[in-house]
């Protein structure tokens, strides 16, 4: 697995990216007024606007995501080690993912390598 992004959900979005542009002294790749996208090596740093979540959209949640060859494989092996998928694999529009909680009860993406 490698780590490959940070996600943080903020009614805040500008002041947000702000602060990252002048920690990290770079612009963001992405930018819109919902959210920004800053790289830092191969680590996404996402900033996304919070919303209210609906019956179909994902938990508006701080998360942070890794990357795997498989993840219905990789889902499987968790589950065999006793960990609880709390959202099994699905694709959406960026790829194919899975999530699950750590025991601080943080959202933990499963994506797919691009």
């Amino acid at each position: 697995m490698k780590l490959i992004e940070i996600a943080k959900f903020t009614d805040h979005v500008a002041e947000v990216s702000a602060f990252y542009r002048n920690l990290l002294g770079v612009d963001p790749v992405a930018e819109s007024p919902d959210m920004a996208i800053f790289m830092n090596g191969d680590t996404k740093i996402f900033i996304h606007k919070l919303y209210e979540q609906g019956a179909e959209d994902l938990p508006p949640e701080n998360h942070i995501a890794f990357a795997v060859e498989d993840v219905d494989q990789t889902c499987s092996k968790l589950q065999a080690h006793g960990l609880t998928v709390e959202i099994p694999p699905k694709d959406y529009y960026w790829g194919r993912s899975a999530y699950l909680r750590d025991p601080d009860g943080q959202l933990i993406e499963i994506t797919k390598s691009q």
